[in-house]
């Protein structure tokens, strides 16, 4: 896929679609840009968890837990199910796996230092 480019001769219609994906996007990458909700998303690629197995995976208080998977839910990258008192998230889409593949590509591949 080609990335877009900006140019003198853009339609305002082209310009704004741009800006409004560039905005998403940037919500997106705040969202991922915290190491614990980095973490949280690194769990979920394997299943659904619930709030008490994420904090005894990443070794938190629940309200820490909670305040991360609270901004990862406002993006829509995770979606909650409550089953009685526990709450269970999973990946609501493919988008944070596919972030996550280009991350360890990035930054965790041992043949790269």
């Amino acid at each position: 896929m080609a990335l877009p480019q900006l140019s003198q001769d853009m339609s305002p219609e082209h310009f704004d679609r741009m800006l409004s994906n560039a905005t998403r996007a940037s919500n997106f990458l705040k969202a991922i840009s915290h190491e614990g909700r980095l973490m949280i998303l690194c769990h979920l690629v394997s299943g659904e968890k619930s709030v008490t197995e994420l904090e005894e995976l990443l070794s938190a208080r629940q309200a820490a837990v909670s305040q991360q998977l609270s901004r990862l839910r406002l993006e829509g990258l995770v979606t909650p199910r409550r089953e009685g008192k526990a709450i269970y998230y999973r990946l609501a889409d493919d988008r944070p796996r596919r972030m996550l593949e280009v991350v360890y590509e990035l930054f965790c591949n041992d043949d790269k230092g």
